[in-house]
């Protein structure tokens, strides 16, 4: 994604606010590197079906369009690649209408599962940074374990190893053993 000029600034404004009602900017609290580094980092997919999520995350653009003032909006901004904070929170999203849940409550579940909650702003600077790009890097290439475990969706009992799995079916299958569903 393009990350200059205003139309980015305030998208990311706007999904840094779906990532929780009250998101604070005092340094020791906030997660604004964070997602700004999530923004960043381009969603690519390789598993059938996939695909079809990183489509349903790019409707954020459409809900974010819908509520500015002006709603003016740049077509070819609308088919830029899809972020991962954007897959995060359509996927949180999904998950909290399966679970009658909360996405701010399965968001944050699938940053602890990476291990990406103790990243505050104040803590953060480029060991963090490659750190964080480490983590992403393995959700997204789907090197994590397979077990899921190292991704988004940790299993207890896999039936079948996770990296092959389109995102869909690990996150069915980690509700339902949580649970959930």
């Amino acid at each position: 994604m393009n990350s200059s000029g205003t139309l980015d600034e305030r998208y990311l404004s706007w999904l840094y606010s779906q990532m929780g009602p009250e998101m604070q900017r005092n340094p020791a609290r906030s997660y604004w590197m964070l997602a700004s580094q999530m923004y960043k980092k381009r969603f690519d997919w390789f598993v059938a079906n996939d695909g079809n999520r990183v489509e349903d995350a790019k409707e954020l653009r459409f809900e974010f369009i819908k509520e500015r003032e002006d709603g003016y909006y740049d077509k070819d901004w609308m088919e830029e690649d899809c972020s991962f904070i954007e897959i995060l929170i359509v996927l949180s999203r999904m998950a909290a209408f399966e679970t009658d849940g909360d996405p701010y409550v399965w968001l944050w579940t699938m940053l602890d599962n990476l291990k990406l909650r103790t990243f505050v702003d104040d803590q953060y600077n480029i060991d963090t940074e490659e750190m964080i790009d480490n983590v992403l890097d393995t959700v997204i290439q789907r090197k994590y374990n397979a077990d899921g475990s190292g991704g988004l969706f940790p299993l207890r009992e896999p039936d079948k190893d996770q990296t092959k799995i389109e995102i869909w079916y690990q996150m069915a299958t980690y509700l339902l053993e949580q649970g959930n569903a």
